[in-house]
């Protein structure tokens, strides 16, 4: 045998996801590996008739305190750390009675499901794996002569290598899956690290971004950029939980556009009223509710018909056939919905292209999280934006009150306004977007924008400016009062806005001198 292949002679087993164990095991044992295991990885492989040595009887000691205290052991990780090179290793093996182990089959307990599954703290804290990230550690440190598996996965390629080589692993093999034992480790580890910090609100100095591989995306916003997709576990619906029932491969911008398309919607209760957005470049070009879902994306597609085109479009109910009849009109990239009828699925099936993903449910909009966003040589984390309009806190400003239909028009508008890139302007009437204006690099002209946008769907609508009770959100504060006079000139009749600016007692006297209705929030949605 080539000096660079291990021969397994002594395997250890001790798994939580027991994926094709058995037959792994079964060969392993038909090759002439002498198995140890572990608790219920023993008890099942014994159970279907393998000759397995039970941990204990390596180390000459019980599991103790519930099977925290097993494989804690100088004959476990003196086996596995020494060195077959090494002359003091070999006598201080001898001396006291330790074996190699050539082969470790691995993997964690699943902290991030129990956390996903909303699990107390106590038992997230049970589901924090000690002794098997210290033997998959030990093993990789030493895989010069050591293997260690940590991956289903990789268990019949193992095996093809083992029969081509007479029972041994090649180093580079060795090398590989020491490099992926190493990211299981650090990936586990920062899942608990930022996981204890959120509970605790600890602030950390080393922030570790952690992330599974869900796939290779064909290239990133350009076709010259590579990208990936990957899950950091948490458990909020949305495109990371979609199940894409059919369509092409998403690519990174259908990612991104999908993910802002879905988180906006998520701000309208779905129990209240069916609501619809419709994006594109990951900004709003159509909001809307309506009694039910063909209705909101009717109404949010009068906003923007021609931005429409090749959008994504996501919705807070059940996607209906009605509703998917009427999107398939028109070329559409995305659908995300909660949930789908059969019917529905049927209709979009024909739209070979067409990408539906269903969710299994809507996010919190109050939930706590991270948002991460990456540059060369670091990356910037805050928290999510979890604060949604909500009219018991708005402060008239101005002589004027705003009427009970502005305020239920006013809150609508916020609320699209805050996943609008900023600066932004929206305006709306009767829960419906007629205007938007993103992105710009002063308020002025997103109120230009807007207004220019409100006026030709109303236009569409057969309506006029005069005859709409149109009202505006601004995702921060008017710094000068030119762009609320370019909302006034565009008809708009009450205005929400977070306030603070220096110049706010000049824009509250615009409002009054125009008979606008203003509302303070206190609370700034810049989105960048």
């Amino acid at each position: 045998m080539p000096t660079n292949i291990l021969p397994i002679k002594r395997a250890l087993l001790s798994v939580t996801d027991k994926t094709n164990l058995l037959p792994f095991a079964t060969a392993l044992q038909k090759m002439g590996v002498e198995l140890i295991s572990t608790g219920g990885t023993k008890a099942m492989l014994a159970a279907e008739g393998l000759n397995v040595k039970d941990i204990s009887e390596v180390t000459g000691f019980p599991e103790i305190m519930d099977g925290r205290v097993k494989t804690l052991h100088p004959k476990v990780h003196g086996g596995l750390l020494a060195r077959r090179d090494k002359l003091s290793h070999q006598e201080a093996m001898k001396t006291h009675g330790i074996e190699s182990i050539d082969l470790v089959v691995i993997n964690l307990y699943a902290f991030s499901k129990t956390v996903a599954s909303g699990a107390d703290f106590n038992t997230c804290i049970e589901n924090i794996d000690i002794g098997g990230p210290a033997m998959i550690r030990a093993s990789a440190k030493n895989h010069e002569f050591v293997a260690v598996v940590t991956d289903p996965k990789d268990y019949a390629h193992l095996l093809e290598e083992l029969k081509a080589h007479n029972g041994g692993l090649t180093k580079t093999t060795r090398g590989k899956l020491a490099a992926k034992a190493f990211s299981l480790t650090a990936h586990y580890d920062a899942l608990i690290s930022n996981w204890l910090a959120r509970e605790t609100c600890t602030p950390l100095n080393t922030y570790t971004m952690t992330g599974t591989r869900a796939q290779s995306l064909r290239y990133g916003e350009n076709p010259h950029q590579s990208a990936s997709f990957y899950l950091t576990g948490e458990k909020r619906y949305g495109v990371a939980t979609a199940k894409q029932v059919q369509g092409k491969e998403l690519s990174y911008n259908n990612i991104n556009d999908t993910n802002a398309a879905f988180e906006l919607v998520a701000e309208f209760d779905p129990h209240e009223s069916a609501a619809c957005a419709i994006i594109k470049h990951a900004n709003p070009c159509g909001v809307a509710t309506g009694e039910n879902v063909l209705e909101a994306y009717e109404r949010a597609l009068v906003c923007d018909p021609v931005s429409a085109f090749g959008g994504i479009v996501a919705f807070n109910q059940t996607l209906t056939a009605a509703a998917a009849k009427a999107v398939s009109e028109i070329f559409t990239e995305v659908i995300i919905a909660p949930s789908a009828e059969p019917e529905a699925i049927e209709i979009l099936a024909a739209k070979k292209n067409l990408r539906l993903l269903i969710t299994g449910g809507m996010p919190k909009v109050a939930e706590a999280g991270d948002m991460i966003a990456t540059m060369a040589g670091g990356f910037l984390v805050q928290s999510r934006d979890n604060i949604s309009a909500n009219p018991d806190n708005f402060k008239t400003v101005t002589k004027r009150q705003p009427t009970a239909q502005e305020i239920a028009d006013l809150t609508f508008a916020m609320r699209v306004g805050k996943h609008v890139k900023s600066n932004a302007i929206i305006l709306t009437a009767n829960n419906m977007s007629l205007g938007v204006g993103a992105g710009q690099m002063n308020r002025l002209d997103s109120s230009l924008i807007a207004g220019k946008k409100a006026a030709e769907t109303l236009a569409r609508m057969g309506k006029t400016v005069e005859s709409t009770n149109i009202v505006a959100a601004s995702d921060a504060f008017f710094p000068f009062a030119d762009g609320l006079e370019a909302l006034i000139n565009a008809g708009v009749k009450a205005v929400i806005q977070p306030g603070g600016a220096m110049r706010d007692a000049e824009v509250i006297e615009a409002a009054d001198t125009a008979n606008l209705a203003m509302v303070f929030t206190g609370v700034r949605h810049f989105k960048h």
